[in-house]
């Protein structure tokens, strides 16, 4: 008869407390420990400082999303009459995978159709590393874009495609390093229109084709009338 398994208790609910780089360092160096190394591994100088910078990067670079509101980013939209597609494509990124605590990376193209109000090619970057850098599934990182565009900015509609590379599928688990996984979500006109969505797929597929995947983000305003915003 095979072992039994007791069944795993219910996480207690955590009350939010402030970061703390000191008790995260102090969780990466118990988290060394436990990890049973060469003690002339866990001792030696290139562990020496690890906790610390392992605390820093956390806080500062992979998890700071959560100090920033979306609602806040794009509070700054001002009030245009342009009422047609705006896309910004090649917006690189990075995200913790909340699985298996890796990170994931790629490049996120971003399209709203404005109602009255625009807001500046920065914030919509800013908007993408405000939601990325969270523990956060790149479905649901797609939707929480599309979705503070179409909720925050009040936007006709919003869309968004994220092409990147999870390291918890290439390199554990599956280990297929060429793999890439694509996600995209879609609100309003941008949802219901198909003429408006192959519009913005073509773009995309514009950025791809010309390399902006391995460039800095890549701006672009389409309008009717020939005038770039």
């Amino acid at each position: 008869m095979g072992a039994r398994v007791r069944a795993l208790r219910p996480a207690r609910a955590r009350t939010a407390s402030a970061p703390s780089s000191t008790a995260a360092a102090d969780a990466v160096a118990r988290f060394l420990d436990a990890l049973g190394l060469p003690p002339e591994v866990r001792a030696g100088d290139a562990l020496a400082a690890t906790p610390r910078r392992v605390a820093e990067a956390w806080l500062e670079d992979l998890v700071d999303g959560y100090r920033h509101d979306p609602a806040e980013i794009l509070a700054g939209a001002i009030r245009s009459s342009g009422r047609d597609l705006v896309i910004v494509t090649g917006i690189d990124f990075h995200s913790i995978c909340p699985h298996h605590l890796l990170p994931s990376r790629g490049v996120a193209h971003v399209a709203y159709v404005p109602d009255g109000r625009v807001v500046g090619f920065g914030q919509i970057v800013r908007l993408v590393d405000c939601l990325a850098h969270r523990f956060v599934l790149q479905e649901e990182l797609a939707a929480g874009i599309a979705g503070a565009l179409f909720r925050h900015l009040g936007a006709r509609g919003a869309a968004c495609v994220l092409d990147a590379e999870q390291l918890c599928m290439t390199v554990r688990g599956v280990r297929r390093p060429h793999t890439r996984a694509h996600a995209e979500a879609a609100e309003g006109v941008l949802e219901r229109d198909g003429r408006a969505r192959r519009r913005f797929e073509a773009a995309i597929a514009r950025a791809a084709h010309g390399g902006a995947a391995a460039r800095p983000a890549r701006r672009r305003a389409i309008v009717r009338k020939g005038r770039r915003r």
